[in-house]
């Protein structure tokens, strides 16, 4: 299947000789949740802003749903809507019309019906009619997802979403994702929220200095970088791990009060079974245990510690 978004050979060099886009590979499938997580100045809201016609590329191509950016910037352009960082919008224009106005800048005839259900959706309907400029900074960014839906894209950027905002709007925001995805919309999710990327994306891309480091599926990436671990809380604290137990690898914490066990789950092939029957051996006995894994969170900041 063609992907939705083909990003081919993509690099950007501004003016100053900053270089924040370097050779970047990458396709999005269509009606997915794509989650592209990076530290600040990654290159995240220029890529972003690239494939949306906003920052010209210094090289390379990238075409939307077959339509390359450059030679049919108006189609490829019609297909997206863009949910900014950036609360900007004319603060002396209602709410309606703003929404309205914005459908029309894609040549999009008028539908009063499609408008009314986006601001019921988002919570903004009994404000139709108030100035932008008295809306709150939470109805703000309701606005701004109002404008980039107004035109009935099928694929929708959000560059930091939810950055700032309360958390009935991240719910709102977050049902209407759900319903936009099973709709066939294909989205692009930027945020700080690494949580939001875990609960919601189907994959996962990492950006660092300008570069894409890691692409995956969400569960398979969990699954192969996800660190688990076995904390057993000890009967009596140790000074030291035996040396009858070197082989797995310990870790003592809790002022010696606990052994950190880490392994890589593959079937029942742990190691914990073993480990279990090797402590009354060496002496040890415990009074409790419980197992962790490692979040997105860990994988992206370990990920990205790596390539500095």
């Amino acid at each position: 299947m063609q992907p939705t978004i083909s990003v081919t050979n993509l690099s950007k060099t501004y003016a100053s000789g900053f270089r924040a886009l370097n050779h970047i590979n990458l396709d999005i499938r269509q009606g997915e949740i794509f989650a592209l997580l990076g530290p600040n100045g990654a290159g995240k809201t220029t890529l972003i802003g690239i494939i949306c016609g906003i920052v010209n590329p210094s090289a390379g191509t990238i075409r939307v749903d077959g339509h390359d950016i450059v030679a049919h910037y108006r189609a490829a352009r019609s297909l997206i809507g863009l949910v900014p960082q950036e609360l900007t919008t004319d603060a002396f224009e209602s709410v309606w019309n703003t929404v309205s106005f914005s459908r029309g800048l894609f040549g999009k005839p008028a539908n009063p019906a499609h408008i009314e259900n986006v601001l019921k959706d988002l919570s903004l309907w009994n404000r139709k009619d108030s100035k932008v400029m008295t809306l709150s900074g939470g109805m703000k960014r309701r606005l701004l997802i109002a404008k980039a839906l107004s035109h009935e894209p099928r694929i929708l950027f959000l560059d930091e979403p939810t950055a700032g905002v309360d958390v009935e709007l991240r719910r709102d925001m977050w049902r209407l994702v759900r319903s936009l995805k099973a709709s066939g919309v294909t989205i692009i999710l930027t945020t700080h929220y690494i949580d939001e990327a875990e609960e919601m994306a189907d994959r996962i891309g990492v950006i660092n200095k300008g570069e894409i480091i890691l692409v995956e599926e969400k569960t398979e990436l969990m699954r192969k970088l996800g660190r688990k671990q076995l904390t057993l809380h000890l009967e009596q604290p140790l000074a030291r791990v035996p040396a009858a137990l070197s082989a797995y690898n310990l870790e003592l914490a809790g002022n010696g009060g606990e052994l950190i066990y880490t392994y890589d789950e593959r079937g029942d092939r742990t190691g914990i079974t073993a480990l279990l029957q090797a402590l009354p051996a060496a002496g040890i006995r415990f009074k409790d245990l419980h197992t962790t894994q490692s979040s997105l969170e860990d994988i992206f900041v370990t990920l990205v510690r790596e390539k500095k």
